[in-house]
Formats: structure tokens, C-alpha cells, sequence
């Protein structure tokens, strides 16, 4: 029974950010330096902002849309500036202007608002509807500068973004590029837009920047996910009515100090980023992103244990966005210039020419302080280590070739067929779609039932070989409640307190009976970033009732945790945009795993625990857990997210005493 109940236990575990390997080699930040970007126009030049507005969720649930039109009402501008928009997908408009059965178009100028337009049951997330939009601002209004904003959701490079809350269609990385081409001729000499900008979540990516080279002389876009209030439309439209001869670089400062500026009046700073990206650099950046692409293939092709487990832990410690985790969601982007970083002596031909090439590209970011790592563009690593989001991936025309071979040897097991090709010439073909896992590379089922040893001082650790480390990519520890009265093992979650030795093969535990508690209850809590001066924690719950995750931050200069917020759960591959701040009597209820000790059920479901009303200063600290029986193991991880547990070892807490033994 102990053996169903841990294979359960392997299934419902959740994945930690993982120590720094003692191989890697990292880069520090140098400080920011002021930006002074000069004008490059004529103060008489006219500019057109397309605002493409999918309401979405946001909207009918929050009003959010509403607010930034009102934003943008506060702001005087002059005759030679007008914003055209096109607002729609959503089931409710908050506001007296717009229907939610039509798409309604709008232009806002120095006289005021004005109704232009309305078209029948658009469907914000088709790309005919974009192309359209795009089409009707070029037949009907001259302009010197053109700037283009989606506002929405979005879901990184694999997910796309702009979720039609009517049809759940949203738009794909191909589909915008069609869309844009199918009304304005590419031209990197001389681009169709100064600015393609992204008031969503988690557009900042490389992928994105390459799909629009030609189409924009500069990308605004952020890595992270945005909190709800997102851009501040008041301050963009009046710096630029106030300017008009500024170019794209000194109107992105803008909206990137702008945004940030508006993010710490609500206190939602701590954790955005926001980058202004140079597509005229794009060349020399793919062709810096693809031979680092090309190097690490070839180290694969030669050594594929070794390789991918090294460079997974460098991709794991990476500056992540979205979560990837099994219970908040995966997105699969990471900073691919952390990872650069990380990778120096992996990667030593290409890593630093990556790190340049970015920096060369990114004119200007700004960043909260717990996402501090962020060099301005992410782009897709396979987190999740599914055939499924990769296979998305794989047909993103602007994702770079050497990559998709490198991620398809990772998660088949074998190279594409013509990546020999690539490896000594040029790129014939796309890589076939992952099926089925061809060839073995991790062994992990090697690893199940592996000893546990105590120590002296009664932690618990595991001793791997050498062959044994090679495979892996992380190591975390777990921890269940046994309850028998209630015939119930209760998951709570992975302790982020244990000593990794990746040289060594050494893993040991510093469990000390203590756990994470909000308002002096148990939470289930899993690590979503871990780095040098902080960790990002989220942790399932209810909120008055609705499914959510509360995000907290542990500081480690100031020795403490902050309650971030409360983001909500998208299941349809969207990053919620909305955070919400906790107030004084809103209901919580913890949420945790539990499976039944006699054996009854199959797998672990969603238990709810405590129910409980936040006071006027909620409390988030690790406090003392209560007396009784725990299980705890570790989990090993590979590079493509298998894994296999340990034995267990059994932890009596008893008045503040922890007494370890082996499970019988």
C-alpha cells in the first residue's frame, strides 16, 4: 500500500526551482545608466495609435478596459495625434459607449470621442478581424507615425494572445504576422509602424520580436506577466501630443516608465518588467540566438545525458515567466539572456555573443525588484516537458530552427533526421512533431525506491553516483500529513529548504517541524522563481469563493514575506492579467492534495482545508506545523519533467521534537 501511496505522491508533486550547479558560471548585471533618447521627427508630424482592445474577462469581470479608455479621455492631445480603436470580446461592456454583440470602433482626437464604426460578431481572436482593423486604418487615415497597441491576454509565444471571450479563439504568432503582411508590405529599412506594443502578459519574447521585423522599428512588450491595471494611458498620450517629434525608442521609455510609474501608485511594481526592443537589431540577435542553438546541439549530439541535465538546471535557476509549474500552469519562457549567462562555461563559443546581442537590442526595460534577472526577452523552453506544447512551438514560423531540433532531441530521445544538416550547413526542413519518446536517454525509473540515510542530527539524505546525477535536472523534497483518523494522507507541498551537492551526488533535508501558514494556517505552497536575493512563491487557494492562486515573495535582505497578491486561473493557456490585493474580510480557503490511507481512490484530488477571513493585516511566516505523523521524500527530476521518488522515512513531531524513522 506504502508503494501505491508514493507512486501517487511522485504524481501530485510540484516542481521547485533548484540550487545554482557548481559548474555555471554567472554574469552579474552591471547598474542602469539614465536613457536620454533624442527626437527624430518634426513636431508637425502626425500619428496615428491603432488601439485593438479584446475585452475579454477582463472587462465583463473587472472593467479594466473601461478604465484605460478613460485613461486615455484624461489625456489632451493635439490635432495631429489621434488614437484609432477597436474594442470587442467580451460578454460585458462596463461603460455607456459599448454593445458586447458588436465590435465597436472608435476614434479619440483633440475634439474628443467619436463613433466611427460598429461590424456584427467579429471575433477579436481571428485574424481576418485583425487584418480588417489594420485595413480600415490605412484606407481612411493618413499619418507620418504609426503606433500599434493589443491589449488583452496573452500567453507567451506557444499561446499567442488576445482570448475573444465570446469564440475562446486567440490570435497566433503566425496569425499576427499573416494579418499585418496581408495589409502592409514588410520593409525593415523602412517599417510599416514605429511601434507593435503589447499591453498583455508575457509578449516580451524573442519569437515575437522576429515576427515582426520589418513591420516595426521597435517592440514594447513585457516578459512577465502584467498586473491588471497595466499601461497609463494618460501619461503616453500626453508625453506624445507634448512631443510628436519623438521617435519609437523615446515613446517606449515612455510607456515603460509610464507603466511602471502607474504600477507603484497601486503597489503591483514588484514583480513586472517591461522592455523597448530595437527590430532593426534582430539579424545579428537570431543570428546570435541561433548559434547558441547550434552549439548546444552539437554538445547533444554528443553527449545528451551529460548535456541536457546541465543545461536544464542552468534553464531551471533562469529568470522564468508565468509560473511553470504543474499546479499553477506552464507558459515554457525564460529570459534568454539569464540563461546565457548561466551558461557561459556550457556554452562558451556563443553564450557572450547572445549576452551582447540582446544588450544591443533592448534599448530600454524597466523591472520590479523581484524580477530583477530579466535582460527584456524571453523566449520557449520546454518546462513542461510535453510532446503537446512543443509540437505548438515547432510551427511558430518566427521560432528559430536550431532550437526546435534541440528541443525535439530532448523530449524523442532522438536527433531530427536532417539535423546533420543544420549541424555542418544550413537548415533544409522543419523537425517532424514529437509523437512518442524513440529513444531513452534519462533512466530515471532507476532511481525509484532509492535509500534514504539519516545523519546524526536526524536529517534525512541521499547519496547518488556519479551516472546517477548525470540524469538529472533537479532534486526536491516532499512532505504529506498522515491522518488516520480521518483515513487521509494530505500533501502539503515541497520544502525549499535542502542541501543540493551536484558534484557530489549529496541531497539532504533541513526540515525543522516549521511550514509556511497564512494567518497562522497551512498552505500548500510551491516555488515559482528562486534566486540569490528572494524566492517567488504561489500557493492554491480559494478567494470568496473562486479558484486563484496568492502570489508571496520571500525577501531574503529583509528576512521576511510579502503578500504580492491574488492572480486568477485561466485554463485556456492565458496568463491572468488581473492581481488583486487582499483586503480585510475576504474568505480564504486553503487548498491541498489528499488521497485516503486505506487505498479507496486512485489518485490525489483537491482537498479544501481551512476556511478563514483575512484580518486587516494579513500575516504570510513560516511558523511551527502541529504534532503528528508526516511522510517525506525526494523526488528526482530529469530534464524532460519524468521523475521518480525515494523511499520514505517517517517524521513524528511531538511538543516541538522531530523524531525521524524508516517507513516499515
Amino acid at each position: 500500500m506504502l508503494r501505491s501511496i508514493k507512486i501517487l505522491l511522485a504524481c501530485a508533486v510540484f516542481l521547485l526551482a533548484l540550487a545554482v550547479s557548481s559548474c555555471m558560471e554567472v554574469v552579474e548585471d552591471t547598474p542602469a545608466t539614465p536613457v536620454h533618447f533624442a527626437d527624430k521627427y518634426n513636431a508637425t508630424d502626425s500619428w496615428l495609435v491603432y488601439w485593438y482592445i479584446c475585452g475579454s474577462d477582463l472587462e465583463s469581470n473587472y472593467a479594466s478596459a473601461s478604465h484605460d479608455l478613460q485613461e486615455m479621455i484624461n489625456a489632451k492631445i493635439p490635432d495631429n495625434v489621434s488614437v484609432l480603436i477597436q474594442a470587442g470580446g467580451t460578454t460585458k461592456w462596463q461603460n455607456a459607449l459599448m454593445e458586447a454583440d458588436q465590435t465597436n470602433i472608435y476614434l479619440y482626437n483633440s475634439t474628443g470621442l467619436h463613433e466611427l464604426d460598429t461590424l456584427i460578431d467579429s471575433d477579436m481572436g481571428d485574424s481576418d478581424t485583425l487584418a480588417s482593423f489594420l485595413l480600415y486604418g490605412k484606407l481612411n487615415f493618413e499619418a507620418d507615425h504609426r503606433v500599434f497597441i493589443f491589449w488583452d491576454h496573452g500567453g507567451g509565444s506557444v499561446f499567442g494572445l488576445c482570448q475573444d471571450e465570446r469564440t475562446n479563439n486567440t490570435l497566433s504568432l503566425n496569425e499576427v504576422r499573416d494579418a499585418f503582411v496581408s495589409v502592409y508590405d514588410a520593409d525593415p529599412e523602412n517599417p510599416p509602424f514605429e511601434i507593435i506594443g503589447f499591453d498583455t502578459c508575457l509578449m516580451g519574447t524573442y519569437e515575437m520580436a522576429n515576427n515582426l521585423y520589418g513591420l516595426s522599428r521597435y517592440m514594447v512588450a513585457s516578459e512577465e506577466a502584467e498586473p491588471g491595471n497595466g499601461w497609463e494611458y494618460t501619461g503616453l498620450l500626453t508625453a506624445l501630443g507634448n512631443n510628436p517629434a519623438m521617435g519609437g525608442d523615446a515613446l517606449g521609455k515612455v510607456i515603460c516608465d509610464t507603466y511602471f510609474a502607474g504600477c507603484e501608485t497601486v503597489m503591483t511594481e514588484d514583480t513586472v518588467t517591461l522592455s523597448v526592443v530595437d527590430l532593426s537589431k534582430m539579424p545579428a540577435l537570431r543570428k546570435a540566438y541561433e548559434n547558441f542553438g547550434i552549439e548546444a546541439l552539437k554538445l547533444s549530439a554528443e553527449n545528451p545525458r551529460q548535456f541536457f541535465s546541465t543545461f536544464a538546471r542552468h534553464a531551471k535557476r533562469a529568470e522564468n515567466y508565468g509560473g511553470n509549474t504543474r499546479e499553477k500552469g506552464y507558459f515554457d519562457m525564460l529570459d534568454i539572456g539569464d540563461l546565457a549567462k548561466r551558461s557561459q562555461k556550457l556554452l562558451p563559443q556563443t553564450s557572450n555573443n547572445l549576452i551582447n546581442a540582446i544588450g544591443d537590442s533592448v534599448v530600454y526595460k524597466v523591472r520590479g525588484v523581484y524580477r530583477d534577472r530579466g535582460t527584456g526577452l524571453s523566449a520557449f523552453y520546454p518546462y513542461d516537458g510535453q510532446a503537446g506544447m512543443f509540437n505548438m512551438y515547432a510551427k511558430i514560423k518566427s521560432a528559430p530552427r536550431p532550437q526546435k531540433y534541440l528541443y525535439y532531441h530532448l523530449l524523442s530521445g532522438e536527433l531530427p533526421l536532417d539535423a546533420e544538416v543544420l549541424l555542418n550547413t544550413e537548415i533544409v526542413q522543419e523537425p517532424v512533431v514529437v509523437e512518442e519518446l524513440k529513444t531513452k536517454i534519462f533512466a530515471i525509473e532507476d532511481l525509484e525506491d532509492t535509500p534514504i540515510q539519516i545523519d546524526s542530527k536526524n536529517n534525512a539524505f541521499v547519496q547518488l553516483t556519479k551516472e546517477q546525477t548525470e540524469i538529472l535536472a533537479n532534486v526536491v523534497c516532499n512532505l504529506a500529513y498522515v491522518d488516520e483518523a480521518n483515513d487521509l494522507i494530505l500533501y502539503l507541498g515541497s520544502g525549499a529548504d535542502i542541501e543540493l551537492d551536484w558534484d557530489k551526488g549529496f541531497f539532504r533535508d533541513h526540515f525543522d517541524g516549521t511550514w509556511p501558514m497564512l494567518d497562522g494556517h497551512p498552505v500548500y505552497i510551491e516555488v515559482t522563481a528562486s534566486e540569490d536575493n528572494y524566492n517567488l512563491y504561489s500557493i492554491p487557494i480559494k478567494l470568496n469563493g473562486t479558484r486563484a492562486n496568492l502570489e508571496v515573495v520571500y525577501d531574503r535582505k529583509k528576512s521576511s514575506y510579502k503578500i504580492l497578491g491574488v492572480r486568477g486561473v485561466n485554463e485556456r493557456g492565458m496568463s491572468d492579467k488581473n492581481l488583486i490585493k487582499l483586503k480585510a474580510g475576504d474568505k480564504i480557503t486553503t487548498l491541498h492534495y489528499g488521497i485516503s490511507i486505506s487505498g479507496g481512490d486512485t489518485d490525489f484530488t483537491e482537498v479544501e482545508v481551512d476556511t478563514f477571513k483575512i484580518g486587516d493585516k494579513p500575516r504570510f511566516a513560516v511558523e511551527e506545523i502541529a504534532d503528528g505523523e508526516y511522510l517525506y521524500c525526494f523526488e528526482f527530476i530529469t530534464p524532460n519533467n519524468e521523475s521518480a521518488s525515494s523511499e520514505f522515512i517517517n517524521f513524528t513531531i511531538k511538543d516541538g521534537k522531530i523524531y525521524t524513522s524508516r517507513v516499515e
